[in-house]
């Protein structure tokens, strides 16, 4: 576990920018000691920001990049004018280099997921990358992947999620052996997609390094029945906007259920710990931070709309993964899979080249 680290910081990401990132670098730095940061970005803006971060100065450098990668850009289009000279890729590309322990963005989802696969390359054994995020439940947190990284999975790809899952959750929470679930349109091992089922098969077969819970339904992920929650891409994007909405719609009605008369303004003001606990506990502020699985290096995906304490708690999930080595750990789980994998050859799954074992 590395001491002292340097992250990488896309300081032009987000709907906010450097007006943002800065100042939650700031924040970070106060919180780590012993971390300094890259800033990559427009120098004339980040300066006089910097300036004004006494703490933050002495640990941070600034790299001056003429090309910011705009949130409506198409994946295409960003790899074709972003390549090698934005601050998006050269935030990345500092993780490959060495110089960073991890990068950060706010920035473009898609765009981040091309040029990190780009830059970076998969882990050896995974074939796709997924993106995977926080879930606050009634126990706590939980992780729930693939969030949208790319659209429908097979049973390999989703025992892969499974691994990847399993580490995050392991390194995030300081679980030793967190539990993972599949989830599906019920619990019945007879029920789902052929490629679920055959997902879940596998997971119960074979002698995996997983504590494997089974099929889980959409209530189970709020009830934290598992620690980790794997899906596809489809399925898991869906899922997280719908409990965004829901969350918004919820909040919405109180408010307005609370405001609509004498008596209830009363009643709200005499149940405000209540809410100030409900907010804590729903704040997205503080589960910011997706990660984008299966590269070869460490990239977190801030929300565009963070605020700076938002990415500040972003920056404490790259940190938290690059102290407990997540990448190396993830490699170390898929070559055991792997291994287990190749004396099954019946198993009916494809390689991780493509080829039928």
């Amino acid at each position: 576990m590395p001491d002292s680290l340097t992250l990488s910081l896309d300081a032009m990401g987000g709907d906010a920018g450097p007006e943002m990132v800065l100042p939650a670098a700031a924040i970070a730095a106060e919180r780590h000691p012993k971390i300094d940061f890259l800033l990559f970005g427009d120098e004339q803006r980040l300066r006089p920001l910097l300036d004004l971060q006494p703490r933050l100065k002495p640990r941070a450098r600034i790299h001056h990049c003429d090309v910011a990668i705009a949130m409506n850009d198409k994946p295409s289009q960003a790899l074709r004018q972003g390549r090698g000279k934005s601050s998006m890729w050269q935030t990345v590309d500092a993780v490959k280099r060495g110089e960073a322990h991890a990068a950060v963005s706010a920035g473009n989802t898609g765009a981040l997921m091309a040029m990190s696969r780009f830059i970076l390359k998969m882990i050896p054994g995974i074939e796709r990358p997924a993106l995977a995020g926080q879930w606050p439940t009634l126990k706590g947190q939980s992780v729930v992947l693939d969030l949208g990284a790319t659209i429908g999975a097979d049973a390999r790809q989703l025992l892969e999620f499974a691994v990847m899952g399993e580490a995050m959750a392991s390194c995030l929470f300081g679980l030793k052996q967190p539990s993972v679930g599949l989830l599906n349109v019920g619990v019945e091992e007879i029920k789902g997609l052929e490629e679920v089922k055959k997902a879940g098969r596998l997971l119960r077969e074979l002698k995996l390094p997983i504590h494997y819970h089974g099929f889980v339904e959409g209530d189970d992920i709020g009830k934290g029945t598992v620690d980790v929650v794997v899906t596809e891409g489809f399925t898991g994007n869906i899922a997280v906007k719908t409990a965004e909405g829901t969350a918004r719609m919820i909040g919405t009605i109180v408010r307005d259920a609370m405001t609509s008369s004498l008596l209830s303004k009363f009643g709200a003001v005499l149940a405000n710990s209540a809410f100030r606990t409900i907010k804590s506990r729903l704040d997205p502020s503080k589960l910011n931070g997706g990660l984008m699985l299966g590269l070869n290096g460490i990239v977190v995906k801030a929300h565009g709309s963070s605020d700076s304490l938002g990415y500040a708690t972003a920056i404490d999930v790259a940190v938290q993964m690059a102290k407990n080595g997540l990448t190396a750990k993830i490699a170390a789980d898929v070559e055991e899979v792997n291994a287990l994998l190749a004396q099954e050859p019946g198993n009916g799954i494809t390689g991780p080249a493509g080829e039928a074992e």
